[in-house]
């Protein structure tokens, strides 16, 4: 199942000098939001990708989960577990939440991460993901597109591809998740201009991993000429958008006590009847 949620957080001004966390606190907020009408508790937690430390001290403070173990790839965060998402080390049915914030999307195996997570879950145990959605950036890949191809006469991959929405709802279902939703929202944010946005970009520990990228330093020219083409989009107030859409990825281990679908051909209503209309029976095939 996949819904779209409207736009959200759109306008919001980036100054320079300012922490480039706002999309983790905005994903905390998210997740705090949809923590706050599950009633149950949780009293062992998994976050996977916890360096910037975001996520993990909004969910702790406001759902007072009993133990919060945090997980990442770089040492120097000093989380209690490093790993590669790609293997994590966890025995089966460890943890009855596990969330990730950001980071799931720069892995090479999506769908076998998402298996394994769902095997370090215990039954009825929940996964809440935010993952980088197709329309992140578009503003920059367009003018870094339109750019390099004026400047270079050719293309090179410079903002990694983002999964579809619907895509992704698909893989929490190959996983082998109850009840699974990939819903969306996007944020826009403004900035002064698009030398402002790479270093937050930067910052944020988002540059390119392409492995198909290009491999030596890219002429000045086209980061300058990329700059003006982005600077043509400002607004008003003289400030370029930046779009990040961020998809949101809910399953739970299954259980026994989850609703489950209706076995095909059991249903004792007829659907003509519930929306009032005549039914009409096709012939057989073959039969005119």
């Amino acid at each position: 199942t996949h819904r779209h949620v409207h736009p959200c957080g759109l306008g919001v001004a980036r100054d320079v000098g300012q922490t480039p966390d706002f999309l983790l606190t905005r994903v905390a907020e998210d997740f705090s939001d949809r923590l706050s009408v599950i009633r149950r508790t949780f009293a062992n937690g998994l976050e996977l990708g916890s360096h910037h430390g975001v996520l993990g001290a909004r969910l702790g403070h406001d759902h007072g989960i009993a133990r919060l173990t945090t997980a990442d790839t770089i040492a120097a965060a000093r989380p209690d577990v490093t790993l590669d998402f790609e293997r994590l080390p966890f025995a089966a049915e460890s943890f009855d939440l596990v969330v990730s914030g950001l980071v799931l999307q720069t892995v090479n195996d999506l769908p076998g991460v998402l298996a394994q997570v769902r095997g370090c879950l215990k039954p009825d145990g929940l996964l809440l993901a935010a993952v980088t959605g197709g329309r992140t950036l578009q503003e920059l890949r367009r003018a870094l597109l339109e750019a390099e191809t004026e400047v270079t006469g050719g293309v090179s991959p410079r903002v990694a591809p983002m999964i579809d929405v619907k895509d992704l709802g698909h893989l929490l279902q190959r996983a082998g998740f109850g009840l699974p939703v990939a819903d969306s929202f996007t944020t826009k944010v403004r900035y002064s201009d698009a030398f402002h946005l790479m270093r937050d970009l930067r910052a944020m520990g988002e540059g390119n991993a392409l492995a198909a990228r290009l491999r030596h330093p890219t002429r000045p020219a086209v980061f300058a000429r990329a700059a003006e083409l982005y600077q043509a989009m400002q607004g008003e107030d003289g400030r370029i958008p930046a779009t990040f859409e961020i998809v949101v990825l809910t399953g739970w281990a299954p259980h026994d006590s989850q609703q489950k679908p209706l076995r095909p051909g059991s249903a004792v209503n007829r659907l003509a009847e519930a929306l009032q209309s005549a039914e009409v029976t096709l012939p057989a095939a073959g039969k005119r």
